[in-house]
């Protein structure tokens, strides 16, 4: 199935791919760099793309989406903070008419002096990468960086005054899947809503069952009620489910086991502007080489179509062989 192209202005709403799913969330990555290199996300073979976008180009490609209906955009890695124009990459895309909600991804280590300054630019959400509270499993797992700086990267996100904070937690059999009921205790003491995600099939580990997690936080003590999923048609909506509890939420990421495909309502543009129509597929549109080749705004929205009209029913993580020919995901962007 082909999604049609709009008889007359390519840029009108709704932007829709194949199956119909309204696409109302862009995920851009600013950089495929990071200081990190986390197993499940960056091998150390990862070498980096070359001729990565720079901030006028994002802001255009954010402009041309947010036309076609896209209203929440969140920026991603690598490590987005990482790029030091990232204030003015921001900035300028938090001023797009038409974008609602401006997020970012982060492994935090750069947000002891950032918090502030990228509220201030309209960074609206921060999603905060921690997999463990242990030093030894943290340099297990990252190979490098500083992790006394990461924790004082979330306290000052915490009390940076950000409408919403979320703890992102990779979780992985034997390594750090111990450590769930203590992450959430140390995500509800800082008003942060910890997610846990299973691992997908891009780097090295064993993913643990969202189903095991949830027996693990009861037989904490915690008491769990699972809230209605949100609307997909939300521009805030995601793919996480979330469970209430006496000290705050907690949401879980499923892509394996809890296939959340059929809500879809993302695109994804890679930090090269290569545009993927989903994580788990092959469909692209070289916005880059548009662009740069004196593209118009219509013949943009086109190429974004087209390359919808060809985003699979659901991705294909599950199937033999598949994970294999996937980038890495520092390569899509996370």
């Amino acid at each position: 199935m082909t999604a049609p192209l709009p008889a007359s202005n390519p840029l009108a709403p709704p932007l829709c791919d194949a199956q119909g799913r309204r696409m109302t969330y862009l995920r851009l990555s600013v950089t495929d760099r990071c200081n990190f290199r986390c197993t499940y996300c960056s091998p150390a073979s990862w070498g980096g793309k070359k001729d990565l976008l720079d901030a006028g180009e994002f802001e255009r490609i954010v402009s041309v989406f947010a036309r076609m209906g896209i209203r929440r955009v969140r920026l991603t890695g690598g490590e987005p903070l990482a790029r030091p124009d990232i204030l003015d990459i921001a900035q300028r895309i938090a001023a797009v008419s038409g974008v609602e909600h401006l997020a970012i991804t982060t492994n935090a280590s750069r947000l002891e002096s950032l918090a502030g300054p990228l509220r201030d630019a309209g960074v609206t959400q921060l999603n905060l990468s921690l997999d463990t509270l242990s030093a030894e499993v943290f340099r297990r797992i990252s190979k490098q960086g500083d992790f006394d700086a990461v924790l004082r990267g979330i306290d000052a996100a915490a009390g940076a005054g950000y409408q919403s904070l979320k703890l992102n937690v990779v979780v992985m059999r034997g390594i750090n899947d111990a450590e769930v009921p203590e992450l959430v205790k140390y995500a509800h003491a800082r008003g942060i809503t910890p997610r846990f995600i299973e691992l997908m099939p891009f780097g090295q580990g064993t993913p643990v069952p969202t189903a095991e997690l949830l027996e693990r936080l009861a037989a904490s003590g915690r008491v769990l009620t699972e809230e209605p999923p949100e609307s997909a048609a939300s521009p805030t909506s995601g793919p996480a489910r979330y469970w209430s509890t006496d000290s705050g939420r907690v949401g879980f990421i499923s892509p394996l086991t809890q296939n959340f495909c059929g809500g879809c309502n993302r695109v994804r543009v890679a930090s090269n502007g290569d545009l993927r129509s989903c994580l788990g597929g092959r469909a692209q549109a070289p916005l880059h080489q548009l662009i740069r080749g004196g593209a118009t705004d219509e013949e943009l929205a086109v190429a974004v179509r087209r390359a919808l009209g060809e985003k699979p029913e659901g991705h294909r993580f599950t199937e033999a062989g598949n994970g294999a020919t996937l980038l890495p995901m520092m390569g899509i962007g996370g």
